[in-house]
Parts: C-alpha cells; structure tokens; sequence
C-alpha cells in the first residue's frame, strides 16, 4: 500500500501513527534514502529494508504513539555487525538516519449553526488541521459565496444541509467538540438534549446568555438530564474576559476557548 493512502486511512479512522523515512543513508543500506514506512499501534505498511533498523523504527514509532508524542525524532544506526543492535545484526556497511514524524489524531469540531458567529468561527478554525463539520437547517447559510475561502485552510471540511441538525450526531467522529449557536432556540434546545445523550461527544458548547441558559436548564432537567449531566454544557463560550459582542469578537473567544480544549 502507498504511504499516502496508509495515512489517508489511519486519518480516517482516527487512528493515530508514525511515518517513517529514510532521511539520510551514508554507504550501504537495504533500501535508498527516501524510503517510507507508515506504523500504528497494530500494524505497518511498507517498508525501510527490514531487520534491526526496521524494528527499531517500530518500537520507536509505537513508544511516540502511546506517549503520543508531538515532535519528529531522528534516529540513527550504523549497519555493522559491531554496531549495539536490539533486534539482530545486520552487517550491510553503511549508516541510516530515519526521521520519524507523528500522524496525531486531529481534533473534530462541529458547528451547528452557521449565522454571522458561526462562519467568522469556521473561517478561523479552517486554519487549523481539524475535522471540521459545518451544519445548517437553512441552506443559504452554507451557500458556496458564504462559505468561500474556507477551503483554503488546512482544515478538512464536511458541510451538511439538514431540516433536522441533530440527525448528524451520528455521523461526528468521537471526540467532536460541538459549538451550539443556531438561529433558533428551539434548534437549540433540541440539540443540547440530543448532545447530552451522546457521552463519546468531547465537549458541548452553548451560544448565549444567563437568562437563556436558565430557562433552557429548566427545559433540560424536565427532560431528565441531571445536575451532573448539565455541566457538561458550557455556556456562555469561549474564554472569561471578551465582552464584545460583535461577531468577530465572539468567535475568537470561542476559538480560543477550543484551542485549549484540544489535546
């Protein structure tokens, strides 16, 4: 298999992994430099010449998966038979440098709601590598004219035009942050109580203020959501501090507010 379609794939399963390459080779190596290996914590794809060097990769590449480590890390080892070797000699002559690069999971965020908060929010997060689901019971909220430039971000976005937005919680990868700002609160409500059913979610954001977070707590509790369940609920969203009340304003506080948030 490719190297791109192994990370292809372990992306879309949300499956963390490690790319290994053969940076640098100085004298004889199993394979020429440019060689790439794609490691999980339970599999492998492709190869860089197989041997100590290869297992060394792996042990290494699953150490910086489950310390899920954010930075690369060079390795080198020296290809003779009086060379420290951990998983047997190989005696080929030469030197290998391998660089190893993490494929983090990246975060999932999804904004229900694509009013003047929401695509000041979703231009800033399309910045950043992200899953990042865009949902809207009004179709000229998602628009091609209003959605333009996003797709020139590192983000990988999912636009979903729907009568009924919580049907697409299904669909959210686990551990989506969910940013709740629609035009109606009765969307709104509906929402919350379909979030607060759904544990995998990673957080649950609510636009608005005190007095709407009172009657929709109200709302809530005679739905049988508990005191405990509630708090999983923020409200208002982003971080303490900004008062503005522009749009732009609010949806860099909430962004602030999910950059923290993410792992």
């Amino acid at each position: 298999m490719d190297w791109l379609v192994a990370v292809e794939g372990l992306r879309a399963r949300r499956v963390a992994g490690v790319i290994v390459t053969l940076a640098v080779v100085r004298g004889h190596s199993p394979r020429n430099a440019g060689a790439k290996m794609v490691v999980s914590a339970d599999d492998v794809w492709g190869t860089v010449g197989g041997g100590n060097l290869e297992a060394t990769a792996i042990t290494q590449a699953r150490t910086m998966i489950l310390n899920r480590s954010p930075e690369p890390a060079l390795v080198t080892l020296a290809l003779d038979d009086k060379a420290p070797a951990d998983f047997g000699v190989q005696c080929c002559g030469g030197e290998i440098t391998m660089l190893l690069e993490p494929v983090p999971v990246v975060p999932s965020v999804a904004i229900f709601g694509m009013g003047h908060v929401g695509v000041e929010l979703a231009r800033i997060l399309s910045r950043h590598d992200l899953e990042l689901f865009m949902i809207d019971s009004r179709a000229d909220m998602l628009s091609d004219d209003r959605l333009a430039g996003l797709a020139d971000g590192s983000a990988r976005l999912h636009v979903r035009h729907v009568a009924v937005p919580e049907s697409v919680f299904p669909d959210l990868p686990p551990g989506t942050h969910v940013m709740i700002m629609t035009h109606d609160h009765a969307e709104d409500i509906a929402l919350c109580d379909s979030a607060l059913r759904r544990p995998e979610l990673a957080s649950i954001g609510l636009i608005g203020s005190e007095m709407k977070w009172t009657r929709f707590r109200k709302r809530l509790t005679a739905e049988g959501h508990c005191a405990q369940e509630l708090e999983r609920i923020t409200t208002p969203i982003g971080i303490p501090g900004i008062t503005a009340k522009e749009p732009a304003a609010i949806a860099v506080s909430a962004a602030a507010g999910l950059l923290l948030a993410f792992e």
